[in-house]
């Protein structure tokens, strides 16, 4: 097993995380491929041309590529995305034949739908990691295109390995898909402990600018399903009124701007102005210092598959108050390493804050806890899990479509 083609159509390990379609699938894409690099594998990882003057090719680090694939205009919104999957699968498909891989490893539907043309057009085993589902978002209120999830079902009947990150997930593809459970992979994502480590919490304030009031963080890109607006209205909740929000992130998809603007009338009409700090997106590796500023972690997500903040997080030792959805169920250990709540009722989440503010020795147990718990996570262990599956495919026979 010497090479594998990673696709990630629609957003590049090259973006910064929280800009526009860029999160946590940026930062596991980035990270997985380095790993998937030191563990001795050649990874070219295939995205979208985003930008006119991007190069073809990016070497990130030794073993690992950039490829940038001409598929429509590069400022082709999202969801006008399934309309060049097509000429997308060309593009990789034309340099996979000049330099052939063993394995192809999608990310995201759109990839997985370009995979599976891949699949059988050069009778390659395909690996799919899918972050989030359609049938999934829409029983959390975030409704999307019935033809993704019928994409999602055909691309799951025809997959080699699907990879889940949690149980949680696993079922889900499952429940949702009908997904062969011989099939599944749990491979869970990773953190960077080098970064993402306890630390001096009045020391990474002085660094950041701020002051000793109790603080909260939110961290993610502002859409309905990230549940910014949950957490401004928690803190409007909370007795204590020195307890301050920071807000790392941007406006992010097709209801972007329109929640960026909702959730600052929310701040100005609850009175909320002084108390609120909004902060662009910072690069991946600084985000461990704003983690470490904070009292707590809230994550007020509608529906997450894995939740990767709730992890860096905890392995900053901090306690996080987290909606009680999908792969966050994993991440967050109810009443030991933080709270899992209704995340659409603020009422809910606020007093699990305030018990925590209140309760400050309490707290720092759970962050320690959190922080010992997250050390079972590492992209050097998920990177050994995948491999060992790329392995077994290259020497198995493809499945063929249901």
């Amino acid at each position: 097993m010497g090479s594998v083609a990673v696709l990630s159509m629609h957003t590049s390990p090259l973006a910064q995380p929280g800009v526009g379609d860029s999160g946590g699938m940026n930062v596991y894409v980035r990270e997985l491929a380095g790993s998937l690099g030191q563990a001795g594998l050649d990874v070219r990882v295939y995205v979208r041309r985003w930008a006119p003057e991007l190069p073809d090719r990016v070497a990130v680090e030794p073993g690992v590529e950039v490829v940038h694939v001409d598929a429509g205009p590069p400022s082709l919104a999202k969801e006008d995305l399934p309309s060049v999957v097509g000429r997308f699968a060309d593009g990789v498909g034309a340099d996979l034949l000049r330099r052939p891989a063993d394995v192809v490893h999608a990310n995201y539907w759109l990839s997985a739908v370009a995979g599976h043309e891949l699949k059988h057009r050069l009778d390659l085993p395909l690996v799919a990691t899918f972050h989030t589902l359609a049938r999934v978002k829409a029983e959390g209120g975030d409704a999307e295109p019935e033809a993704r999830a019928r994409a999602e079902a055909q691309v799951i009947g025809c997959c080699d390995a699907i990879c889940a990150s949690n149980p949680v997930e696993a079922e889900q593809l499952v429940g949702f898909y009908d997904a062969p459970r011989d099939r599944l992979e749990l491979v869970p994502p990773g953190v960077d402990h080098a970064f993402f480590s306890p630390g001096d919490r009045s020391g990474a304030r002085t660094a950041l600018g701020l002051d000793e009031r109790p603080t909260l963080l939110f961290v993610g890109r502002v859409q309905p399903l990230k549940g910014l607006a949950v957490a401004v209205e928690s803190l409007a909740l909370l007795g204590d009124r020195s307890v301050r929000l920071v807000a790392v992130g941007g406006p992010s998809g097709a209801d972007g701007d329109a929640e960026w603007h909702r959730v600052h009338d929310l701040v100005a009409r609850a009175g909320l102005g002084d108390r609120v700090q909004f902060v662009p997106p910072v690069p991946h590796h600084l985000l461990s210092t704003y983690y470490r500023a904070a009292d707590v972690v809230v994550v007020p997500s509608r529906s997450e598959s894995f939740g990767l903040v709730a992890l860096e997080a905890a392995a900053c030792g901090i306690p996080v108050v987290a909606s009680d959805v999908g792969g966050l169920r994993t991440v967050v250990r109810h009443d030991e390493t933080g709270f899992l709540v209704d995340g659409t009722d603020p009422s809910d989440m606020a007093g699990r804050v305030g018990e925590l503010l209140a309760h400050p020795e309490r707290a720092a147990a759970m962050g320690r806890a959190a922080a010992e718990g997250a050390r079972d996570y590492s992209w050097s262990t998920t990177a050994a899990r995948l491999r060992r599956l790329y392995a077994d495919l290259a020497v198995r026979e493809p499945v063929a479509c249901r």
